[in-house]
């Protein structure tokens, strides 16, 4: 563009057309420079049909209450691929044992959280709300100190898992600053606890407590507050 000195009085103007049209092509190609068209980007919605292959990650369950394991298989699809709107969705869910007491809840539910995956939107929420699911004929313990309270919690559980491996959800836990002090601390209390349990399989002190935040029994009272050594929850903030 040409910059036009003007030492006189204007008394009147004119529109040179074709500059006005290169002007405003000019305009159109740095605004789609500075934001793509988005018109373009495959979003996730329940129309969308399933593709011949899909990328799946097959979790194994074994729990004290059944004599079965359960192997839980999610699948993803794979939006926009090669682009730099490339996103992994969870699309479908199975559940395969050889126990089939719960053959007729675990249809529906993989049914149903199959159809929730391919509705699109937010389906971090059917983490929160399986882990919430109580068996009235109590849980059980996991190796490790987490108590499950039952096979659905465990099933939100492989499901937060998974969520946070294709990166829908951000990690949960402690942050290095925060994991340094409780390393510390639980250095500390272990030292003064000199006995030790050679056959215990927890990597949590000999009488820690059950954390209400994280259900491990990795709670143990330092600096006069209970504190979680898995999670980092304290009851004092």
């Amino acid at each position: 563009m040409t910059n036009i000195k003007v030492d006189k009085k204007i008394v009147g103007y004119e529109v040179a057309v074709d500059t006005a049209e290169e002007s405003a092509q000019e305009v159109t190609r740095i605004l789609e420079i500075a934001e793509p068209d988005e018109s373009k980007v495959i979003r996730m919605h329940e129309k969308l049909e399933r593709p011949d292959m899909l990328i799946g990650s097959t979790y194994k369950v074994k729990t004290p209450v059944s004599d079965h394991a359960m192997y839980v298989t999610i699948n993803d699809i794979v939006l926009n691929e090669g682009t730099d709107f490339e996103k992994r969705r969870p699309f479908e869910i199975f559940i395969n044992s050889k126990n089939l007491d719960h053959y007729q809840w675990i249809v529906a539910l993989t049914r149903i959280m199959s159809a929730v995956f391919r509705k699109g939107g937010d389906v971090n929420f059917l983490v929160e709300e399986l882990k919430a699911v109580f068996d009235p004929r109590g849980g059980y313990w996991q190796p490790g100190g987490r108590f499950m309270p039952s096979i659905i919690a465990e099933l939100g559980y492989i499901v937060e898992r998974h969520l946070t491996q294709i990166g829908l959800l951000q990690p949960v836990g402690p942050s290095e600053d925060q994991q340094k002090i409780l390393d510390e601390k639980r250095a500390e209390f272990e030292a003064r606890d000199s006995q030790k349990d050679a056959f215990s399989e927890s990597k949590f002190p000999e009488g820690a407590q059950l954390c209400a935040k994280c259900n491990t029994a990795a709670t143990v009272m330092m600096d006069g507050c209970l504190t979680c050594l898995n999670c980092g929850y304290s009851k004092c903030g």
